[in-house]
């Protein structure tokens, strides 16, 4: 599964993210993430895995207020109103991600 992460990643974690990979390429998506909290770790897991990172397209990493608002166009409003950690902003950057990148999923 993942080469580098493969000792501390749970066994049906490895599974849930090769299946996802499996069926990006399968189906000819692409996909980009999203991430502040994690630092980056979620894109991480998805390029660990042999022969099927061709499915990732690209992560932001996004940890400040400011570089949400300036890479991912995350409304500054919205995050004054709900947070920088809540789920109307992880949604405004899943969005922003999709738009800026050009992936599918």
């Amino acid at each position: 599964m993942t080469e580098t992460l493969s000792p501390a990643l749970p066994d049906d974690v490895e599974a849930l993210i090769d299946r996802v990979l499996r069926e990006a390429g399968d189906r000819g998506l692409t996909l980009a993430t999203a991430e502040s909290c994690t630092g980056g770790l979620i894109a991480s897991v998805l390029t660990d895995v042999e022969g099927r990172s061709h499915a990732f397209e690209r992560g932001y990493v996004v940890y400040t207020d400011d570089a949400k608002a300036e890479e991912l166009a995350v409304p500054t409003r919205l995050i004054d109103q709900n947070g920088a950690v809540s789920g109307p902003v992880a949604c405004a950057m899943a969005e922003g991600a999709l738009r800026r990148s050009g992936a599918a999923v």
